[in-house]
């Protein structure tokens, strides 16, 4: 790019650079940020379709999960990757309502769009969504009810619902609200939920009625030599981060061998080392091992004779698991081996699961750590399980925590559409426009929910206005009956903190994208570099 000084042409950026602004940069960041939240409108709700996502390698995904469809997604586009963090932001906070926020993130894009249209400055509708978004919270607290715990298997059947996984959510949302309700902890007087001490394991063959919550770690792994025992008693675990082999050479070498009996030797010194590095293990009193990397064949066998349990090609995350749950430390050199850096756990046994077998450490030292363990006729079922389960856990935590749910099924968006307009009629100035088109931008969730479900989304709004104008704030879209209901009566239920995130989140990525007023974008130097140039 270059610009003009006394007709000298002065070169600012490198050549190859893109840039667009103003008005044209807007519209083209507003139009990429609602073609990905109109991607996932139509996963929304009960009867919300699903997605089927390929990668590069022929892997499928089949899914309605807003985070998911977006984190698969190859997408490029800069303003249209800030709705894809805004679905990743709400599935780490709160594990539901990622579809809800990246609908609302490109609704409240379209509203701003319609008031710039009208010569209204994206500062002034900036200011008004923030003043929207800060009287939504109020609002919504204002409508929220108090939580207890005969509501939690309502909220896990509330997020699993739509998850293609309504044939068992029964048992799933059972096993969900158990699962949670045993890692809940005191902290200052109030109930906090450490979801980590939950593992997720699943094995595709099966029936989901087999689902069951364990105390302790599962690993889908076996033993690795057919002489280990497969069950100990009184576990000492070593968790190990290093190999039980010999160590590769940093650098490309060979052996030269000139005599009679060196290649003996050699052998001899290679065998020497493995029976040292697993003498170091047995010697520390280890009758359990779990290691990250590999352990050789010949150590195995060494193990094995000792009477040891070895799994290897472990993954990181299972084995900061096991740490925590068996008070092991992770031990990165076999020099630092010792009695006291050894776990315990009163049981570890190798089980047949399905066709396969996996490691089952129960009785740990930490008592709070639990896992699922998720059954399925196909290994796509217990994926979508795997994932709604994962939203059900997340959401029950949530409402243990906060003690503070609403209703579902689109009565809060209608309500806040109401009170907010009544709300903007109080403002002067051109904030008012922005916070009606606020208000409106709250309705896409029961419009789309109706959509979604084959039914007039007009007929359906026309009816829940007139039912929260009455008073009747509970008032939701029931997708199978086609008609406003009282979503409390129903059971449909959503932790508040959902809710206030969605809304949180969505409006922080549109005031983000309604900043930005110019787009530059650098080619990538292809060109190879002269010498003694980085």
């Amino acid at each position: 790019m270059a610009g003009q000084l006394g007709g000298q042409p002065i070169v600012i950026l490198r050549q190859g650079t893109g840039r667009t602004r103003g008005e044209e940069a807007q519209r083209s960041n507003i139009m990429a940020a609602r073609a990905i939240a109109e991607a996932v409108r139509t996963t929304l709700g009960p009867r919300g379709m699903d997605k089927m996502l390929t990668d590069p390698a022929g892997l499928v995904t089949i899914t309605n999960d807003g985070a998911t469809i977006l984190d698969e997604m190859q997408i490029k586009h800069p303003a249209a990757k800030m709705v894809a963090e805004v679905a990743k932001t709400q599935d780490k906070e709160v594990g539901d309502g990622t579809t809800t926020a990246a609908a609302l993130t490109g609704e409240l894009l379209k509203g701003a769009q319609g008031l710039m249209d009208l010569g209204v400055h994206p500062t002034t509708i900036i200011n008004g969504y923030v003043l929207a978004a800060r009287k939504a919270k109020q609002i919504l607290a204002d409508i929220s009810i108090p939580s207890n715990d005969d509501n939690l298997k309502k909220i896990a059947e509330t997020a699993l619902t739509g998850k293609g996984v309504e044939f068992s959510k029964d048992i799933l949302s059972d096993i969900a609200v158990s699962a949670v309700k045993s890692v809940i902890k005191d902290e200052n007087g109030k109930r906090k939920v450490s979801i980590k001490d939950i593992s997720i394991e699943r094995r595709g063959d099966g029936n989901v009625s087999d689902s069951e919550l364990i105390q302790g770690i599962i690993l889908d792994k076996t033993k690795t030599h057919q002489s280990m025992p497969s069950r100990v008693e009184n576990a000492r675990i070593a968790i190990l981060a290093t190999p039980i082999e010999v160590p590769e050479a940093e650098y490309k070498s060979g052996i030269s061998i000139d005599a009679p009996g060196q290649t003996r030797m050699f052998l001899e010194q290679e065998e020497k080392q493995i029976r040292d590095a697993a003498d170091k293990v047995i010697k520390s009193g280890a009758n359990v091992v779990f290691c990250q990397k590999g352990v050789d064949a010949l150590a195995r066998y060494f193990l094995a004779k000792a009477g040891v349990f070895v799994t290897h090609r472990v993954k990181k995350n299972d084995l900061m698991k096991l740490s925590r749950a068996t008070g092991g430390k992770i031990i990165s050199s076999l020099d630092d081996i010792s009695p006291e850096l050894l776990g315990e756990a009163g049981l570890v046994e190798e089980k047949m699961v399905g066709n396969g077998e996996m490691i089952f450490i129960s009785e740990c030292k930490n008592p709070d750590s639990y896992s699922i363990l998720l059954r399925g006729g196909t290994e796509h079922v217990v994926a979508a399980l795997a994932r709604a389960m994962n939203d059900a856990l997340r959401v029950v935590g949530v409402a243990i925590e906060d003690e503070k749910i609403l209703a579902g099924g689109g009565a809060p968006e209608v309500e806040l559409a109401l009170r907010l307009k009544e709300y903007a009629s109080t403002l002067e100035g051109r904030e008012q426009l922005a916070v009606n088109a606020f208000a409106d931008a709250m309705e896409v969730i029961p419009k789309t929910l109706a959509e979604n479900a084959g039914l007039d989304s007009i007929d359906m709004l026309v009816e829940l206005r007139s039912q929260h104008e009455l008073g009747n704030k509970y008032a939701g879209l029931d997708v199978y009956e086609g008609k406003a209901v009282d979503m409390l009566k129903n059971n449909v239920i959503e932790p508040l903190r959902v809710k206030t995130q969605a809304i949180a989140s969505a409006t922080e990525a549109a005031n983000m994208i309604l900043r930005i007023d110019d787009v530059i974008s650098a080619e990538k130097n292809t060109k190879p570099k002269a010498d003694g140039q980085y």
